[in-house]
């Protein structure tokens, strides 16, 4: 009787931690990334979604016609962060990336697009999606939270912050920036890399809320938007 509990508890400290029995579908991510603040979610504070009619969003994007000119990215995500990054240009301090995620688009596919706003070329990526928001795991994401203890992604608009080591080695905090994903930093929401996600799988492994990238492209990635680069993360499809 003693061996089998000890045996369960084995088993439960590995739920607990967030992995998968065979450990390559779903890993924590790192919790303790970021300690949270005792006055709850931290927030950036002076961005704006911006609301505009159809003549000053045409108006907007006549300033950006450059940008994927090969319609890479979903039209109406891409137009989206486009009058985001317009709108808060001067909050922007790093102004030459821009990246839209599109969660509709199942894992196993290229949905983490980075734009170079310099030359309006696109780079295309595969990203893990949470586990709470695949309760299936069947490689799409169906369910967003903002809530701590979800292990779902969030959507919404999001500001790259600061460059730490954790456990998944070089990653890089985030700030939400709307109100669907206000709680990224408190949440620990971070980008990073895991042997879950690959480029060429045919379906990614689940975060827990974490943007997760290739091992083989993060550190490239990371080095281009880190210090204050827009994400957003949205649906091309309901």
């Amino acid at each position: 009787m003693r061996i089998h509990a000890l045996a369960l508890a084995a088993l439960a400290s590995i739920l607990v931690a967030g992995c998968a029995v065979d450990g390559t579908e779903e890993e924590a991510d790192d919790a303790n990334a970021e300690p949270a603040s005792s006055e709850g979610a931290l927030r950036v504070t002076g961005f704006v979604e911006p609301r505009l009619s159809a003549t000053e969003r045409a108006n907007v994007l006549a300033k950006y016609d450059n940008v994927d000119d090969g319609g890479v990215i979903p039209k109406k995500l891409l137009e989206d962060a486009l009058v985001f990054f317009d709108a808060n240009k001067s909050k922007i301090t790093n102004k030459n990336y821009l990246t839209v995620v599109d969660f509709s688009k199942h894992s196993g596919k290229k949905r983490f697009f980075l734009i170079d706003m310099r030359t309006g070329s696109v780079q295309s990526h595969v990203v893990a999606h949470g586990s709470g928001s695949d309760a299936d795991n069947n490689g799409t994401a169906e369910k967003f939270s903002n809530l701590s203890g979800s292990n779902a992604s969030s959507l919404g608009y999001y500001l790259t912050a600061e460059i730490y080591s954790g456990k998944h080695g070089r990653s890089m905090r985030l700030d939400g920036l709307s109100d669907t994903n206000y709680r990224a930093r408190d949440r620990a929401v971070v980008v990073h890399t895991a042997s879950y996600v690959k480029e060429g799988n045919s379906k990614q492994g689940r975060s827990w809320g974490c943007l997760v990238l290739d091992e083989d492209v993060k550190d490239a990635i990371v080095d281009k938007i880190k210090g204050g680069s827009v994400i957003y993360a949205g649906l091309s499809s309901s």
